[in-house]
């Protein structure tokens, strides 16, 4: 018998144990039930993907319709292709190389499982090459006999084996209306999957249910060891929906869980009162400013200014729109701290950005921001730069002016989280784009206050990535929104070039920013990469072209391109380079020659993703568009038409025209609105690992639950959670629910939220 916590090598075997660590990090009997069915596949109707990415990997089920044998062109041996019929408008075309041997099994009429990686060879149809396959009985024809499974390449026999002896497969697996289909990969299949869940079901000991009884009655909620089982083995829809609402809900109750105890342990936390100051320099900027602020920007401040006022530490979200002036707020916010006489830091994520905000700000107080210097306001206050590439004698004089208080306001990178940074009274955090940063990071920064106190925290973005959503969404932060944009910001009109299949439009976008720094105007051209990956061994970057076979589609690299428009589409331009790994001078140089108008087009990394106001461009190419996220995408358009003339975003592609990474494209095209794009970005990368550092997607705490849809679970979970950690802190009387706790994060989350 098994439990929950056993060893998947002590209940599957060493060598299916190794290939469920190595592929899906798989160590306990929980871990691999805890992987549910993507989808389930019916006796009657079978489910592909639709426009699946190329080069995913994905598992499909029908039925063969045509089969055709043919000669290899260049080489001995037989090609068979084959049609297999999933139930959608088109079969899906499968091409098998060792075709000899593969027509006595894949024949018309057979019903099969294949898994294997997708490749597009015309913009509108894609086929499996040689993919593993298994042969499924119909149900009529439920023996042995009929069901055959087959590595296309041979790979992994050791896994299929372990699960059930010497090879051999329980054909009641496949007799069941409902057939699972799991999230897989090229070593490790959906039925390899199945096999082993089914083989730890056969084994599992009863389970205890860490909810109580009167709960699961109130909440119509199947016991646990039920939802487990029926979530992979189900016998209707009915039992689909039943398992699956349970499962959600343990989720949704023990993110809550976790986020309560956090409200309930930093409760007890303590910072500076910081209200209002009449006649103070906020008061001062504030009657300063050549224009009026908007009302989101006026009302924002009040409730800003409000958590400052109060002993407990303010931990608020801004979000808002690109160039919705959010630095103005955070800057008044900053200001306000200072009149206490309290330091305040700002994170930037990139030198590029840090000296950007401190010439910015600069700029914005005036004389208000030059205090120790002749002609300062009476009011004013020192604003310092730290950056990791100072020289030496400058980072000293900053570090001084920030230990001994002289500095109200000290703007930074990572280089303000390292040891030898000390403030004299830190009273406040602001972390611009705060997707760049991980918490232990912040976390470094906010315990340079005083003993016993904690800073007042302030994390900006002008587009919530997914974990921020989640974190929103499950009632853990405070937030305020800016959704106005300042009067003279000019609309953005964004474009996708399909390369591919119209290289003639690439052609056309060169000549778009001719026309535009024909009339005095500038541009950017962004790359997803530097260039020399391949030559330096650093990055991660995508291989040469000579490469491209092996690894998928190339990419053009800033350095490439940089060469190939400088003596090719935009010769006759002033063409710039900017990437990360120039020295920090180097930067700065071309930096302030772009914003001098002294560079006609700027061809760069997404170095300049945020942060960078050039009003003067106004035209931004987006190369290989599809290899960035839907964030950094609306990020790096909000470079351009920052200034009295309309803004266009060229997203060029070479992406096929009918996947989902080409719709992802052209919904980005289709809106200006950050916070939709965000919801887009939610829905196909999912919430990401909510209650973690990782934000890719891969890897998930959410399996189920939906912070989009299912907003009553959430609620229900957040209020019972609330109720029992405010009766129970520590959840001594709760033990199942603590249990539940520790099975969504480990320990090492649970001391990254306890960061946060």
């Amino acid at each position: 018998m098994a439990t929950l916590a056993d060893r998947l090598d002590h209940v599957l075997g060493v060598k299916a144990a190794e290939q469920l660590q190595e592929h899906f990090d798989m160590h306990s009997v929980e871990d691999l039930l805890r992987h549910y069915p993507s989808r389930y596949a019916t006796q009657g109707q079978a489910l592909t993907e639709e426009a699946p990415e190329e080069g995913q990997h994905i598992t499909v089920i029908g039925r063969v319709t045509k089969t055709d044998l043919r000669p290899m062109k260049n080489r001995r041996g037989s090609l068979l292709k084959v049609n297999l019929d999933t139930g959608d408008a088109r079969p899906v075309e499968i091409t098998f190389f060792n075709g000899d041997k593969v027509r006595y099994l894949v024949k018309e009429g057979a019903r099969a499982m294949m898994s294997g990686t997708v490749h597009w060879w015309r913009p509108d149809r894609w086929n499996l090459s040689h993919p593993d396959y298994l042969i499924l009985p119909d149900k009529e024809e439920g023996t042995i006999e009929n069901l055959t499974s087959v590595r296309g390449g041979g790979a992994l026999r050791g896994l299929a084996q372990s699960a059930k002896g010497a090879g051999g497969v329980d054909v009641s697996f496949f007799e069941r209306e409902f057939i699972p289909v799991y999230p897989s990969t090229a070593k490790v299949q959906s039925w390899d999957l199945l096999r082993c869940i089914r083989q730890v079901l056969d084994q599992l000991d009863p389970i205890d249910d860490p909810l109580p009884e009167q709960l699961r009655t109130e909440h119509d909620l199947l016991p646990v060891s039920d939802a487990l089982r029926l979530i992979h083995l189900p016998d209707s829809k009915a039992d689909i929906e039943a398992a699956r609402g349970r499962l959600r809900f343990d989720e949704a109750m023990a993110l809550q869980l976790v986020l309560a105890e956090r409200r309930h342990q930093t409760e007890g936390r303590k910072a500076a009162a910081c209200p209002p100051r009449p006649g103070g320099i906020a008061a001062a900027f504030e009657k300063r400013l050549p224009f009026e602020l908007t009302e989101g920007q006026l009302a924002v401040i009040d409730e800003i200014s409000a958590d400052l006022s109060r002993t407990h530490p303010m931990h608020r979200l801004l979000q808002g729109e690109v160039g919705s002036g959010k630095t103005i707020v955070a800057l008044h916010a900053m200001l306000q701290v200072i009149d206490h006489g309290q330091q305040c830091a700002l994170l930037a994520p990139t030198e590029v950005l840090a000296a950007q905000h401190y010439r910015s700000l600069r700029k914005m107080l005036g004389d208000l921001g030059e205090a120790g210097e002749l002609g300062a306001a009476e009011q004013a206050t020192k604003v310092v730069l730290v950056t990791g590439s100072m020289s030496v004698g400058q980072k000293r004089a900053a570090l001084l002016d920030a230990v001994t208080g002289e500095a109200g306001l000290v703007i930074g990178t990572h280089a303000l989280i390292q040891d030898n940074v000390e403030f004299f009274d830190l009273g406040m955090v602001v972390v611009d784009e705060q997707h760049r940063f991980g918490v232990e990071q912040r976390d470094a920064l906010r315990a340079k206050a005083k003993e016993g106190f904690s800073p007042h925290l302030l994390v900006m973005t002008a587009t919530p990535i997914p974990r921020t959503i989640a974190m929103t969404t499950l009632g853990d932060l405070e937030t305020s929104v800016l959704t106005q944009l300042p009067r003279g910001r000019s609309p953005i009109t964004s474009k996708v070039v399909p390369a591919k299949v119209k290289p003639a439009w690439v052609d056309r976008a060169w000549e778009r920013i001719h026309e535009e720094v024909s009339q005095g105007r500038q541009a950017y051209v962004v790359c997803s990469r530097i260039g020399d990956e391949e030559e330096n061994g650093k990055g991660k970057g995508r291989k040469a072209k000579a490469d491209v076979d092996k690894e998928g589609p190339t990419t053009h690299s800033a350095m490439d391109m940089f060469e190939s428009l400088s003596a090719g589409a935009l010769k006759d331009l002033r063409v710039g380079l900017l990437h990360g790994r120039l020295p920090a001078d180097e930067k700065d140089r071309v930096m302030r020659a772009f914003n001098d108008a002294e560079i006609d087009v700027l061809v760069c990394t997404t170095v300049v993703e945020v942060g960078v106001d050039v009003p003067n461009a106004t035209v931004m190419a987006i190369v290989d568009a599809d290899r960035f996220g839907v964030s950094q995408l609306h990020q790096l358009r909000g470079r351009v038409g920052r200034g009295k003339h309309a803004g266009l975003c060229l997203l060029i592609t070479e992406t096929n025209p009918v996947g989902t990474a080409m719709a992802r494209l052209e919904a980005v095209a289709a809106t200006n609105d950050g916070f939709e794009l965000a919801v887009l970005d939610l829905r196909q990368r999912r919430e990401g690992d909510v209650l973690g550092s990782a934000q890719s997607g891969t890897a998930r705490s959410l399996r189920l639950l939906s912070l989009l849809d299912d907003l009553e679970v959430i609620t229900a979970a957040q209020q019972l959670a609330r109720e029992v950690v405010e009766s129970d802190p520590g959840l001594t009387n709760h033990p199942g629910l603590a249990g539940m706790m520790r099975a969504a994060v480990d320990g090492e989350r649970l001391e990254y939220l306890a960061k946060s």
